[in-house]
């Protein structure tokens, strides 16, 4: 009884903290880390901003753990329905820039890395959610020598039951009892989620620390391989230099080897903080990577409003949404899972604005990857469930939207031979089997499970503190509280509307709800925020661009912004869609007007570091 006491006692100062409906008064949130599960996609941590955000002008710690559910699209919003009631005590930290490694067949992922806001990172700890039972795992501390770090370019591979990370930022905000100055790392752990041990591998050849860029993994080769670009190099005495983005690092699994391949094409700008998913043709004759948005350099600080496809094995970068110059709205510490054909970019900060991003749809913008809806943005299809090529892709690399592309090479030849081999394999991975006993419902055989993880439970000292200190009198205030907080926080939803199927008579309203990254935006004043790396003692103001984090190394500082992630679009003539494009959202761009030819350099503009272009 005593514990259950506690336990509300936690939830209702979690909950007075907020005082904010994590859907009624959703403005913004960005930071945060997300995963697919099966049918929902689990967005945790991050921050948030309330609306109004006029009366809310600081970031607050998003602390409810809450999640998409991928078989909806409710009519009048189109994206999938959130739900915020899942269980997260104040025993779970709610990081930014840390990652989610899913594992589908164990039915739960993993937290690990990310910095802490307002709060003292606490000693590293690998947590687990439990999405069958809603509760969280600790799997203890990592490996000696393994340390949380934030910022860095990962990604779970389920089939295969791996989580990777490479590089990331070290410092008071991601690791306990941390004094020195921030620090980037250069290699890569790895974690096996079926043997629960880690693995403190090296990175890429030029064995330089890098951070805020991004890794997506591709079924090629025997068992699969990593892809990582873009983000921040940091040199021994705490410079940072811009990520070329045609410097393209590859990690083959099986033999646990780096490659390095120049891309050619029309190469986007550098960015960092941006995001990436990755889907490849039905025959695997072409991998495509979609980026969208992040935090620039110099000249193009504010970042990007844009999309751009890395087409595999030929190298090639393709532009595939470029908004009208002066009308963009960039943003970035945003997050991209693809979903069958679609890939939905959810939330991300805005430096030139501090209006809310689509409240009718918490900030969820979905990219139609096969353009098969004939545009790149569009509502979330709850039916389309494969990927095909674009015809932005095809034009490149040729072939049809089903694959039998015939670019299989870069330009001027793989950089080193292994690479042309493992692009003619296709990865063949055994099935895994669950490592603990789930319903049949959930699981088709049966292991014998492994050793259970410690739960995160409340403590016995804990239990005789509020013992010794909680009255009758209190006691019944607190279980009202805490009734009436769940009440509140586990309410049942509405009945979720059927699948939105779109009339052809009539174009949906996007005047509400826009599904290109874009919202009804307007330039304001700027604000200040606490130095990044310190703890602040106040809650950060709304960031704007001008309030750029300085971290300082050494005796140089290092300027750094955030960036964002990215989107895509699919088309296909099995679906049934409006005969007339959709309208567009309100200041949202009409097609791109450039004209690009494929030189294999940068397209005009100058970029401080590297001679990219401006945004779009």
């Amino acid at each position: 009884m005593t514990a259950k006491i506690l336990g509300c006692v936690l939830l209702f100062a979690r909950v007075s903290l907020q005082q904010k409906d994590p859907l009624a008064n959703f403005c913004r949130r960005f930071g945060h880390q997300t995963c697919v599960i099966d049918s929902k996609l689990y967005v945790d941590g991050g921050q948030v901003n309330w609306n109004p955000i006029a009366a809310n002008p600081t970031n607050q710690t998003n602390t409810w753990e809450s999640f998409h559910d991928l078989t909806t699209s409710p009519a009048g919003i189109g994206a999938p329905q959130l739900h915020a009631n899942l269980s997260k005590n104040s025993t779970i930290p709610d990081v930014s820039g840390g990652i989610l490694w899913p594992d589908e067949v164990n039915k739960r992922f993993y937290l690990f890395g990310g910095d802490n806001f307002l709060t003292s990172p606490s000693a590293p700890n690998l947590l687990s959610y439990d999405a069958f039972y809603d509760k969280w795992d600790s799997y203890g501390t990592p490996s000696q020598g393994i340390q949380s770090p934030a910022w860095g370019a990962g990604v779970g591979i389920s089939d295969v039951g791996e989580g990777y990370l490479l590089g990331g930022w070290l410092s008071n905000t991601s690791v306990s009892g941390w004094t020195g100055a921030p620090f980037a790392t250069n290699s890569m752990l790895k974690y096996d989620m079926d043997q629960q041990t880690w693995t403190n591998m090296t990175g890429p050849l030029d064995n330089q620390p890098r951070v805020e860029g991004v890794m997506v993994y591709i079924p090629a080769s025997d068992s699969g391989m990593l892809v990582t670009f873009g983000g921040m190099t940091v040199d021994s005495n705490g410079t940072t230099q811009a990520a070329p983005m045609e410097t393209i690092q590859l990690y083959d699994i099986k033999s646990n080897n780096w490659y390095t391949q120049t891309a050619s094409g029309i190469v986007p700008p550098t960015r960092r903080r941006f995001c990436a998913g990755a889907a490849w043709a039905p025959d695997h004759s072409s991998y495509n990577i979609y980026i969208y948005g992040g935090l620039g350099f110099g000249a193009n600080g504010p970042g990007f409003d844009d999309v751009w496809i890395l087409s595999l094995p030929s190298f090639k970068w393709i532009p595939y949404y470029q908004s009208v110059a002066g009308s963009g709205h960039p943003h970035h510490s945003l997050t991209c899972n693809v979903v069958g054909g679609q890939m939905l970019i959810i939330g991300g900060t805005f430096p030139m604005t501090d209006e809310c991003d689509s409240v009718n749809t918490w900030g969820v913008h979905n990219l139609d990857m096969g353009k098969v809806s004939g545009h790149q943005w569009n509502i979330y299809q709850t039916n389309i469930t494969t990927y095909v090529v674009p015809p932005d892709v095809i034009s490149v690399v040729g072939g049809s939207s089903l694959g039998g592309a015939t670019a299989s090479a870069p330009v001027n030849g793989f950089q080193n031979g292994d690479l042309g081999v493992y692009f003619t394999q296709k990865a063949s991975i055994a099935a895994r089997t669950a490592t603990r006993a789930l319903p049949a419902a959930t699981q088709s055989s049966t292991t014998k499970p492994s050793a259970t993880p410690a739960a995160i439970k409340i403590t016995g000292a804990a239990v005789a503190g509020i013992a010794v200190g909680g009255a009758i009198f209190v006691s019944s205030l607190v279980l009202g509280a805490c009734f009436l907080i769940r009440q509140k926080r586990r309410k049942p939803l509405p009945p979720t509307p059927p699948p939105l199927i779109i009339p052809k008579s009539a174009a949906p309203d996007y005047s509400q709800t826009p599904f290109s990254p874009q919202s009804q935006y307007s330039h304001v004043g700027t604000f200040r925020p606490a130095p990044h790396f310190q703890l602040p003692t106040t809650p950060e103001p709304v960031e704007l661009y001008g309030s750029n984090y300085r971290h300082h190394k050494s005796e140089s500082k290092v300027e750094l912004y955030h960036s964002s992630h990215d989107m895509r679009e699919s088309q296909h003539p099995s679906y049934n869609f409006p005969k007339s494009p959709p309208p567009r959202p309100r200041h949202a761009p009409g097609s791109p007007s450039s004209t690009y030819s494929d030189s294999g350099t940068h397209f005009s503009g100058s970029n401080t570091l590297y001679g990219s272009p401006p945004t779009p």
